[in-house]
């Protein structure tokens, strides 16, 4: 077996845990609930737990781990991130935004609930994801804590998340076609910051050195950067049924990215060479990081 073969198979399985550990912490932190707010409860678990390859809260884990952070607290900040991430999907899927009715291979929340359910569970998730952070079982420092809830809220709002959505819509709307430095600044806005912050939130964990969460927060960028490219090159090239979601929608509906302005190989290189600077970032830690390093690789040879 060669090191490439090698690493990929510890990366699986390495990923492979995390999904189950952080969907046991959604488990605690998204109990089942009776009375009238249960189909709340219910919708909240339907949208964040099962499902997906949990990305975000590997790399708060794998983070973490750099700097001797215990797997609770880690495990709990990765939960928190994944809820965050699991909003954002329910309202993203709704008729007034994407209208997907497919995610993650089962059918989305407003389709197997309702659409004011699954507008009221997009909503509680993102509620109980500062929640878990502001808690003292996150960590004992409160300032770490307040450190946290600070980056995810500025990943999330109108210079993160939402604000990519926005520009997504409006680019939509408008009609002309985005430039390269516009699609590159949106798709960083919409998935690249919270995966920055993913990859960054372990070393605020482990109060480590401005420098390294300097690094951390660079090899997120580079390889958020790298996803979104790889994720476009799904959407153009794989089936629904492969990629656990509806694919060719960009395309259908005159959407502006890197694939459809460079063109296949082109961007398939871009992703490539944002994969490699990601790993790069990484170069202090020595080879306690060679499973990030290939996550890096993972994120553009995916196939869903």
């Amino acid at each position: 077996m060669d090191t490439m073969t090698a690493s990929a198979d510890a990366l699986r399985a390495a990923m492979a845990e995390a999904a189950i550990e952080i969907d046991q912490a959604l488990d605690m932190l998204i109990p089942r609930a009776e009375g009238l707010e249960a189909p709340l409860f219910d919708a909240m678990r339907y949208a964040a737990m099962g499902g997906g390859k949990r990305l975000r809260g590997f790399l708060v884990l794998e983070g973490a781990r750099q700097f001797g952070v215990s797997r609770d607290a880690a495990l709990r900040t990765a939960a928190a991130i994944e809820m965050l991430h699991a909003y954002s999907l329910v309202h993203d899927d709704l008729p007034c935004m994407d209208d997907d009715d497919l995610r993650r291979g089962k059918p989305t929340v407003h389709k197997a609930f309702d659409e004011a359910t699954a507008v009221l569970a997009g909503d509680a998730l993102q509620a109980n994801a500062f929640y878990a952070l502001a808690e003292p079982e996150a960590h004992s420092d409160s300032f770490v804590r307040a450190e946290l809830c600070r980056g995810l809220a500025r990943a999330a709002g109108p210079r993160g998340m939402c604000g990519g959505q926005m520009m997504d819509m409006m680019a939509e709307r408008v009609g002309e076609p985005l430039e390269e430095a516009e699609i590159g600044r949106l798709q960083m806005l919409k998935t690249g910051k919270l995966i920055e912050f993913s990859a960054e939130a372990g070393a605020i964990l482990g109060k480590a050195p401005l420098q390294m969460r300097h690094a951390f927060a660079a090899y997120g960028r580079d390889l958020g950067a790298a996803f979104q490219i790889a994720d476009d090159l799904l959407d153009a090239t794989v089936s629904a049924e492969q990629a656990g979601k509806r694919t060719g929608k960009d395309a259908a509906a005159g959407k502006a990215t890197l694939v459809g302005l460079l063109g296949l190989d082109r961007a398939r290189a871009q992703a490539e060479r944002l994969a490699a600077q990601a790993a790069a970032h990484l170069d202090a830690l020595g080879d306690r990081a060679d499973l990030l390093r290939a996550l890096a690789g993972y994120a553009i040879a995916r196939r869903n």
